[in-house]
């Protein structure tokens, strides 16, 4: 019997993602018994967990399972489990609300997936879980009641925008899921969840490696035992996964299909996995491990709250996912599960962080894990290419924080590089084609390709044939200060410090000295803005460029800092001239035949200006600089 029947209406957001789902086609309905049954599985891990820690916690766990059951008449479909269940507050904070990171980019790209296949993709890359429901149901009844409580909650929705909520006096333990399925469609035989071969059939595929019995009732027809007579139909309870923990099976084993769908389980993915990383430890201390590289970046991989998803196991018990320290932040797109043999069970998660084998583990995985991305770079360069397209900017946050493996990361990273328009390069290439004498690795920092390439700090490497590597990720901006060098060689910023590219062929340098006074006046007018003037070599075409001291903070690493709320000191920068631009020798030769004037201060202005925006920066007062060259074009026109 029900008391404090309550209807509400879902979260704004999961209202919306609700109506699309609804009313959008998808190629592939049956993900939501795979989402189902993982919700489920991980109740039972959670009851069984919280049993081992809680010992007046008065459960009975000693068998544990799913539990499939099939009403063709009615058409319902109900998945139950007798595992830690929900309090009431939990249901509308879980399914009431969508308090999930990215649900506004789903709802987005879902309006936009014009496809069922690309509806499909969405599906798995942002594991919508239990909404999944709402494609096969008209609606969909929620029965659950918390391990250890003795009210349960009965949530109910048609999946409209609104739920009803009420307390329950008499459930069993654990949650049960009933949906009403959609009235049958003549035409669609494959997707016929009232079939009992049906649901055989997708837990097979989907969901044959979970740890608990799945059980279903089926029908069996045993033959008369007489000849004539009427054979017999009788009912029975059978589990219809094999549980079998694919990670302690050798990988001789195993097909590329079993891996194929544990990852998508273990993922919630639907990509296939780019590959796959079987480990045995054995000896003082043995571990198993069974981890997956994905083809496709998480939607949250950039995210550094987001879930690293390694589980851990131990004896095949399920002690916690998203264990994260398992593995570096920088390996978080890593998916898959270690199972242990001889951890103790009774840690907590802030113990784990401590325990001295968790620590091998990790040294073991991330040593592994390098060593097969690096087979991957020497022997299939079109998968290298994606899994750099897709995590190579998560990578090199390891370049920052593991400095026992910081030479192995570099050596499997990839940049681009003024050498090719199309494939990036490792630094091992770019030491191989260096100039002779050459003793630095040329980087630029910037926002874009495009920016950089049109930067006035690479004019002279593009005209001495230096190559230089085009760094234009976020991360760039950090890393590129924690490594010194590499092979021997120097990082060297085209943009900071002094650089010595030798002296140019046609280029007069005994004739420079007399620019001594337009250096002392540039440097007293424009004190304000910079540090110092002197003379450049890397500029051939550009009047100017800024440069920052070499070990300064540069204006995009300070633009980053205050982004994450961190306010950092930026020093004056250093303005170069081009000794050979017109603009500059005619400032010379003015500033030598007059007295300072307003009109060449206001050209000093102007030039530093245009350094400024030459290199993507932002002008202190952008009025002034526009009224400065709208009078000075005037007087020209």
């Amino acid at each position: 019997m029900s008391e404090h029947v309550e209807q509400r209406e879902f979260q704004a957001e999961a209202r919306q993602l609700l109506q699309l789902m609804v009313h959008s086609i998808y190629s592939n309905k049956d993900s939501f018994l795979r989402e189902l049954i993982s919700n489920a599985s991980d109740a039972l891990d959670k009851l069984r967990l919280e049993a081992f820690r809680d010992k007046d916690l008065d459960v009975d766990v000693s068998d544990l399972h799913v539990e499939i059951e099939v009403d063709k008449g009615a058409r319902t479909l109900t998945i139950r489990d007798n595992g830690i269940g929900m309090t009431r507050d939990e249901v509308v904070d879980l399914i009431g609300t969508l308090a999930k990171s990215g649900t506004g980019e789903l709802r987005k790209k879902l309006g936009e997936a014009n496809k069922a296949s690309d509806a499909e993709e969405l599906i798995g890359q942002f594991g919508i879980g239990f909404y999944s429901t709402f494609m096969v149901a008209d609606s969909v009844v929620l029965l659950t009641r918390k391990a250890g409580e003795s009210t349960a909650t009965r949530w109910e929705s048609s999946g409209d925008g609104t739920y009803t909520i009420a307390a329950v006096d008499d459930a069993p333990q654990g949650t049960s899921v009933t949906l009403h399925l959609k009235p049958e469609d003549a035409d669609d035989e494959l997707h016929d969840y009232t079939s009992p071969w049906k649901i055989r059939e997708l837990v097979k595929k989907y969901s044959d490696f979970i740890s608990w019995p799945i059980r279903m009732e089926v029908e069996k027809t045993v033959p008369a035992a007489d000849e004539g007579g009427e054979p017999t139909v009788t009912v029975e309870t059978e589990t219809i996964n094999s549980r079998t923990a694919l990670w302690a099976k050798p990988k001789s084993e195993v097909s590329d299909e079993e891996y194929a769908q544990f990852y998508k389980h273990v993922a919630h993915a639907w990509d296939e996995p780019l590959e796959v990383i079987a480990m045995k430890a054995e000896g003082t201390f043995e571990y198993q491990a069974l981890l997956f590289i994905p083809s496709m970046a998480p939607f949250d991989v950039f995210n550094l709250d987001g879930h690293t998803g390694v589980q851990l196991y131990v004896k095949r018990v399920f002690i916690m996912g998203d264990c994260d320290e398992l593995v570096p932040e920088y390996l978080r797109f890593l998916k898959g599960v270690v199972d242990a043999q001889d951890m103790s069970l009774n840690v907590s998660r802030e113990i784990l962080q401590q325990d001295r084998q968790i620590k091998v583990i990790r040294r073991s995985l991330t040593k592994k894990v390098l060593s097969t991305i690096k087979d991957i770079q020497a022997n299939r360069p079109d998968d290298y290419q994606t899994f750099w397209t897709q995590f190579g900017r998560v990578v090199k946050e390891g370049l920052i924080s593991d400095a026992d493996n910081r030479d192995t990361l570099l050596r499997l990273s990839s940049f681009a590089s003024t050498f090719s328009d199309a494939a990036p390069t490792t630094l091992a290439d770019y030491v191989g084609r260096m100039k002779d004498g050459q003793e630095q690795i040329y980087y630029a920092t910037g926002e874009s390709r495009q920016l950089l390439e049109r930067s006035p700090h690479l004019e002279a490497f593009k005209a001495k044939g230096y190559e230089v590597l085009l760094l234009t990720d976020p991360v760039d901006e950090v890393w590129v200060g924690s490594v010194p060098e590499f092979d021997g060689k120097a990082l060297q910023s085209v943009a900071k410090g002094e650089v010595d590219l030798g002296a140019s062929d046609d280029s007069d340098d005994a004739g420079h000295g007399d620019f001594a006074e337009l250096l002392t006046w540039l440097q007293e007018t424009l004190a304000e803005h910079v540090k110092e003037v002197r003379l450049s070599t890397r500029l051939t075409s550009s009047p100017a460029c800024l440069i920052t001291d070499a070990f300064g903070i540069t204006p995009q690493l300070a633009r980053m800092y205050r982004a994450s709320g961190q306010e950092v000191p930026v020093g004056k920068r250093i303005l170069e001239l081009n000794p050979d631009h017109p603009l500059v020798t005619g400032l010379r030769d003015a500033r030598a035949a007059a007295e300072p004037s307003d009109g060449l201060t206001e050209t000093a202005e102007l030039l530093y200006g245009t350094a400024l925006l030459a290199e993507g920066g932002v002008l202190d007062d952008p009025a002034r600089f526009a009224a400065l060259l709208a009078d000075r074009l005037a007087r020209t026109v």
